[in-house]
């Protein structure tokens, strides 16, 4: 059944704040480079360990806008939804990026107990207060994008460990400073890395939901089933299916049967219309594909899914 509908794909969640990657791909490479030198002057290993946390963010944020601009290469025959899903993958790295990282950091963290190495807690905590005032700025302005987009989210929860790391390393810092005990360095370490795994876990786990295609959060398909029902004409809706291409962009398509009375060009948009208008304002949902089907065609219907 014909209809004309925008199914334009548009910017992507990730794509309309990329001003905001930049920015902090800039302060983020600016204090890896500071906290780098700060590690080699002190010898802390907390320090280093905030420093390459640091760096895997800004790998995670270059990934993003490298994705984010794959994204808007438009569709072809082959990709006919273009390089979208590029976004989901950059996540998907950002994830086993930071995994990695907190695997070697506690690794290296408990390598170090037992031993007794001199830190110059003066260099380390500047170092760190730097750390602190940068994360800071940068969760700032990713704070209005993140609920748009994965990779914003990921940027932004790494940035946010980012900063409980550089606190770490300032209480470490001042710790040591005043009695000595040095066992805080490898400590702040390991907090750093237990920090780190929870959020990549939440992270991961988002991304294999969108590349499994589940139905996307927050979103109730018996709901949405109610509401196509109650179109007049609908008699009954079938195989509905609900996924995610990247973030920003979810798509949904059914089969829906119609009363054969109600299948003339007319009827037929008319119902079309409500129902499109209906998943766009109530689910917001605005890429539908509907299968208009009579009632007297469903015992061709072998296979009907939810």
């Amino acid at each position: 059944m014909g209809h004309n509908h925008d199914h334009s794909h548009g910017m992507t969640g990730t794509g309309k704040h990329r001003k905001r990657l930049v920015t902090v791909l800039c302060i983020t490479l600016g204090v890896v480079v500071i906290q780098v030198a700060g590690a080699a002057l002190s010898g802390s290993l907390a320090l280093l360990a905030d420093a390459g946390h640091m760096l895997s963010d800004a790998a995670g944020v270059f990934i993003a806008l490298l994705a984010s601009w794959i994204a808007t290469r438009p569709a072809t025959d082959q990709r006919t939804y273009g390089y979208q899903r590029a976004e989901i993958l950059a996540a998907l790295a950002n994830a086993l990026i930071l995994i990695v990282i907190a695997v070697v950091i506690a690794i290296e963290a408990v390598q170090r107990f037992g031993q007794n190495p001199e830190i110059q807690t003066g260099t380390m905590l500047f170092a760190a207060i730097i750390g602190a005032v940068a994360n800071a700025a940068s969760l700032f302005i990713l704070q209005g994008g993140r609920d748009e987009s994965l990779n914003l989210r990921g940027a932004y929860l790494e940035v946010l460990g980012d900063l409980l790391g550089s606190l770490a390393v300032i209480a470490a810092a001042l710790i040591i400073m005043f009695t000595g005990f040095t066992a805080a360095d490898p400590i702040a370490s390991l907090l750093i890395a237990a920090m780190i795994l929870p959020r990549a876990w939440s992270l991961l786990k988002d991304v294999v939901d969108v590349l499994l295609e589940a139905t996307p959060k927050g979103v109730d398909v018996g709901m949405i089933r109610e509401h196509i029902l109650g179109v007049d004409g609908v008699e009954s809706v079938h195989d509905i299916h609900i996924w995610t291409i990247t973030s920003g962009v979810p798509v949904f398509s059914a089969h829906v049967v119609v009363q054969d009375e109600h299948l003339s060009p007319e009827s037929a948009d008319r119902i079309l219309d409500r129902m499109q208008r209906c998943l766009g304002s109530h689910f917001d949902t605005e890429h539908c594909t509907f299968q208009l089907e009579p009632a007297s065609h469903q015992e061709h219907e072998a296979h009907q899914h939810a």
